[in-house]
C-alpha cells in the first residue's frame, strides 16, 4: 500500500477496545462514556480485518486500546493472529499496555509469538502514579513488567513527559529502565479529546528535555528503528537506548508508515486528523474481503501529508475531538 506521498504503509495499529482500567489525566476524563459493546467489532471481525491488511502488505501489527488486555477473550484474537507470524506473512505482533494485566497474560503472549511490549509508565512514585492514572496501582504495574521480562518479552517503557509532574524523574526513570535492559521512550503530550486538565500546563517540549539531558549524558544518534515514530539515541553512560516521540516540536510525518483501526472498524489514516474510513460496513456486506480491500485502497489514497497538532494558550480546543483511547496510543 502506497499513499499519495510515496510512503509505504506497512504498519497497522489496532485499538481492540476504547475501555481502560486507568483514567490517565492527559488521556481521559475521569468519568468517560465508552462505546456500547454492540458497536464493537467481534474478535472474528477484527481478525478478518487484520488479515486483509496483512494480505495487502502490512508487516507490523500492534494491538492497543484503551487497554487491550481488558478486552474479553483477547488472547483468542492473539492466538488467531499468531498464525501470520508462523507463516511469515507478518514480521511482528506487539502490544502497547499499561501493564496492569501482564502478570496474568505475559507468558501467554510470549507463547503466541509476541516478542516485545510497550508499557506506558510515567512515574516510579506510587503516590504520583495514583494521581496521574487516578485508578492505577504502581506495584501491580511493576509486577507486570517483571512478569513480562521473566517470560522473555523485551519491554520498552513509554513515558509521557509532563511539566511539573514527572520532569524531575526522567533521569531516574531512564537509569532504572536501562539497568534492566529496557528501552526508555519519552513522548510529548498531544491535544486529543477534552480532558479535565489544561494541556498548556502539562506540555513539556522534548527539545528542552534533550538539551537538559545532554548536560549530564552523552547521547549518540543511532539508526535503530522499531517501525514507529521514535527517534533513538544511545546513552553512553548507561548503555541503553533512549527514544523521543515528538509530534509537537518535530513531527515525524515525512516517514509515516502507519494507519490506525478502531474497535468499531473505523480507519484513521492520521492520528492528528479527523478524516476516516468506515471498514465495518463493507466488511459485513460480504463474506469475502473484496469490498473491504477496495475500501482500504480508497482510504490510503486519502492519507494526508501530516497532522496539525497545536498546544498554546490561544488554542483552547483539542486538535481532534476524539480521545487517544479511541484511536489507540
Amino acid at each position: 500500500m502506497i499513499d499519495p506521498f510515496g510512503r509505504m504503509v506497512d504498519y497497522l495499529r489496532v485499538s481492540v477496545t476504547d475501555r481502560c482500567d486507568f483514567r490517565c489525566v492527559y488521556c481521559m476524563s475521569e468519568h468517560m462514556t465508552f462505546l456500547p459493546k454492540k458497536e464493537l467489532l467481534t474478535l472474528e471481525e477484527l481478525d478478518r480485518l487484520c488479515t486483509t491488511f496483512i494480505d495487502k502488505g502490512v508487516k507490523r501489527l500492534r494491538l492497543t486500546g484503551g487497554e487491550p488486555l481488558v478486552r474479553k477473550n483477547i488472547m483468542h484474537l492473539i492466538e488467531q493472529l499468531s498464525r501470520h507470524l508462523k507463516s511469515g506473512a507478518l514480521d511482528e505482533l506487539t502490544l502497547t499496555t499499561n501493564g496492569s494485566q501482564l502478570t496474568k497474560y505475559a507468558q501467554q503472549l510470549a507463547d503466541n509469538g509476541v516478542k516485545r511490549v510497550n508499557v506506558s509508565l510515567d512515574t516510579l512514585d506510587g503516590d504520583k502514579f495514583k494521581k496521574i492514572t487516578r485508578w492505577g496501582a504502581l506495584d501491580r504495574v511493576l509486577a507486570g513488567i517483571e512478569a513480562a521480562r521473566s517470560a522473555g518479552l523485551h519491554v520498552k517503557i513509554n513515558a509521557v513527559a509532563l511539566k511539573g509532574v514527572n520532569d524531575m524523574e526522567i533521569v531516574d526513570m531512564m537509569r532504572w529502565a536501562h539497568r534492566d535492559n529496557m528501552d526508555f521512550t519519552l513522548i510529548e503530550t498531544m491535544p486529543m479529546g477534552e480532558i479535565d486538565e489544561d494541556r498548556t500546563d502539562q506540555y513539556l517540549p522534548l527539545k528542552q528535555v534533550r538539551s537538559d539531558l545532554e548536560q549530564q549524558f552523552t547521547l549518540n544518534e543511532i539508526a535503530y528503528k522499531t517501525g514507529g515514530p521514535a527517534r533513538y539515541v544511545k546513552v553512553e553512560e548507561t548503555g541503553g537506548r533512549l527514544g523521543f516521540i515528538t509530534p509537537m516540536t518535530h513531527n515525524f510525518c515525512e516517514s509515516c508508515n502507519r494507519v490506525r483501526l478502531t474497535c468499531t472498524g473505523t480507519l484513521y489514516m492520521c492520528l492528528g486528523q479527523d478524516d476516516a474510513a468506515d471498514l465495518r460496513t463493507p466488511l459485513r456486506k460480504s463474506e469475502g474481503n473484496e469490498l473491504v480491500s477496495q475500501a482500504i485502497d480508497e482510504a490510503i489514497s486519502r492519507k494526508p501529508k501530516g497532522h496539525d497538532f497545536i498546544i498554546d494558550r490561544a488554542t483552547k480546543r483539542p486538535s481532534v475531538s476524539r480521545h487517544m483511547s479511541v484511536t489507540g496510543g
